[in-house]
């Protein structure tokens, strides 16, 4: 791989630290600025941050225009939240200044029926400066929707795909924890999930993505929030389900469990079709690190693919690489 990429890391909390950990690994990617509005990070260098073992010589600024609009860049990898329209003026600025965008904002990853008119607009700004934007991350982005798309590539027929991830939550950072409702009491974990303040944000996104890469037309989706159990009266995490339906069938059924101490962490799917598929992933696929690697990862097909806001489903297969091969021994 001969081309090198500089990168703008936009966001440096759990997520854009390991982010930026990841492409500090790669030979051809080269962080070049670092962005982040939290009075505990401005000013220092991106790499004390990061956790590395050595300075990077990278300030982290708070002035995003200026820096998006003086820094020679290919890519700004962005996380900084997972609303769309809370984030939508950032991506905005990073478009504007010519820069491909990746971001982990999970609403990114299939926005077009959530939010139609930021998606139209990101779009069009993105063809107008001639940079590709793309929302990614392992979940949404990789293991409940590309991977069950990439599967159905050996299918001749398919009747129906259920994916199905439980995530041990308690092996998570803190903040994941609260965000799923961990220790709430039930009646407090439903206040706020009805308030939509307990979810986890991108399964419907999943869920479109998978019916917008096969050309499947659903009349509906229905997606409900439920607390998992960890006694009488205390919530151990979320459960939650989405549906997709093609007249009465239920053709897409994706089921996640995030919770602390939850039995036999894995991912699956399984595609009812012919010929019939079905894969276990042991363990699971640890989100933080698999999100930073998947981020990192797309910045050469990013770099490289048509104009527009893009989803995983339109991009060219994202894998490994600058990643080095095993000694033969």
């Amino acid at each position: 791989m001969a081309k090198s990429y500089r990168t703008v890391h936009y966001g440096m909390g759990a997520i854009g630290a390991g982010i930026l950990r990841a492409a500090v690994a790669k030979e051809h990617v080269r962080p070049v600025a670092a962005l982040d509005v939290a009075p505990d990070v401005v000013g220092r260098d991106a790499g004390e941050v990061a956790g590395l073992d050595r300075p990077l010589g990278i300030t982290i600024s708070q002035d995003a225009d200026a820096t998006l609009a003086t820094t020679a860049a290919e890519v700004v990898l962005h996380s900084t939240g997972s609303d769309l329209k809370r984030v939508h003026s950032q991506l905005l600025a990073a478009v504007r200044a010519g820069k491909n965008v990746i971001s982990t904002c999970e609403e990114l990853a299939y926005p077009w029926h959530r939010h139609p008119q930021l998606s139209a607009e990101l779009d069009r700004e993105a063809k107008e400066h001639g940079v590709t934007v793309l929302g990614t991350g392992v979940n949404p982005g990789f293991v409940m929707d590309t991977l069950a798309l990439a599967l159905t590539a050996v299918c001749q027929e398919l009747s129906s795909i259920t994916a199905s991830r439980v995530v041990d939550v308690s092996t998570r950072r803190i903040q994941l924890q609260r965000k799923v409702g961990a220790g709430l009491s039930l009646d407090e974990f439903r206040r706020r999930a009805n308030e939509g303040r307990i979810r986890h944000v991108g399964l419907e996104e999943s869920l479109r993505l998978i019916a917008y890469g096969l050309g499947w037309q659903l009349d509906r989706v229905d997606e409900t929030v439920e607390p998992a159990l960890a006694s009488a009266g205390v919530a151990s995490g979320v459960h939650q389900v989405a549906r997709g339906w093609i007249g009465e069938r239920d053709v897409l059924h994706l089921d996640l469990e995030i919770s602390s101490g939850a039995t036999d962490p894995r991912d699956e799917i399984v595609i009812e079709g012919k010929p019939p598929v079905s894969v276990v992933i042991r363990g699971g696929v640890q989100g933080d690190i698999a999100t930073a690697a998947i981020t990192v990862n797309a910045v050469p097909a990013v770099a490289s693919a048509r104009p527009g806001l893009l989803t995983m489903a339109e991009l060219p297969l994202v894998c490994g690489f600058d990643i080095p091969p095993p000694s033969r021994g």
